[in-house]
């Protein structure tokens, strides 16, 4: 796979793209962008960005698991998961990003 970036490395990015800004504002503003996120994936609702793509929510009903360690079965709870569709674009560009 490739490399994968922390936090901190897209914060570090966003500062150097907005020179202008100073950090403590970068911080915040990706602060914000996340908290917004996910207060309303909590609230149920769905994201979607236009180009990049989209953040939903998909129900996994309870069932039965296999404890890797002994092969054991054990009952896995029903819960909620965060769920992300790539966008068309998006789909697109790392398509042709893996053809060269």
């Amino acid at each position: 796979m490739g490399i994968s970036i922390t936090k901190s490395e897209l914060l570090s990015e966003l500062y150097g793209r907005l020179p202008t800004f100073r950090e403590r504002d970068c911080m915040d503003a990706a602060a914000v962008i996340i908290d917004s996120m996910s207060q309303t994936l909590v609230e149920g609702s769905r994201i979607e960005i236009r180009g990049f793509g989209s953040f939903g929510l998909k129900y996994r009903p309870e069932r039965i698991g296999r404890n890797p360690q002994d092969g054991s079965a054990v009952a896995v709870r029903a819960r909620y998961t965060v769920f992300f569709k790539a966008g068309k674009s998006l789909r697109e560009r790392v398509d042709q990003s893996r053809e060269n």
